[in-house]
């Protein structure tokens, strides 16, 4: 007997601008994000509570649109290292036949870019890919509810250094 043939998932389209300055790179949108079309949609993700508790506007409550354009009025562009994947659920150990996103060309469409933060272990893992464009990257600890050995106080303290070192937020905030 042979093994299922997976579905090849498409990920989702870029939230980024010539405004974008520190790029959050995740690795492949969970179901609900794809179902909802929509970054970091499964409720338990900490991302939006996260740049909410930031920034100090509650993002969780405004439409999706209005967040992305908090984004990017902010310098935050969002994307995920894959474009593509073979996947069963949500985790990113089920990722199977993964296809990069154009990460080298970041630099052309987004020439104020100063860094690259990867949200979690499995993006950070095309560090190398990052890197080679010449700028800061970082590796932030996963918003996903899979990452419960982190709690929320301890995420927030490292995306707020991320942001404060990249002007996305200033010191002495939240």
């Amino acid at each position: 007997m042979t093994a299922p043939v997976s579905e090849t998932l498409q990920g989702l389209a870029p939230i980024l601008d010539e405004r974008t300055r520190l790029l959050v790179l995740g690795s492949f949108p969970s179901v609900a994000s794809l179902q909802a079309q929509r970054y970091y949609a499964h409720p338990q993700n900490h991302f939006w509570k996260i740049l909410g508790a930031l920034w100090g506007q509650p993002l969780t409550d405004m439409p999706y649109n209005e967040r992305t354009d908090v984004l990017r009025a902010h310098g935050l562009g969002v994307w995920d290292v894959y474009a593509a994947c073979e996947r069963e659920g949500s985790l990113d150990s089920a990722i199977r036949n993964a296809r990069l996103n154009d990460l080298q060309g970041l630099r052309q469409r987004c020439p104020r870019l100063q860094a690259i933060a990867h949200n979690g272990g499995e993006s950070f893992r095309h560090a190398r890919h990052t890197r080679a464009l010449g700028l800061p990257v970082y590796r932030l600890p996963s918003t996903s509810p899979a990452n419960a050995s982190w709690s929320f106080e301890r995420k927030l303290a490292a995306w707020r250094e991320v942001f404060v070192h990249h002007g996305l937020l200033v010191e002495g905030a939240v």
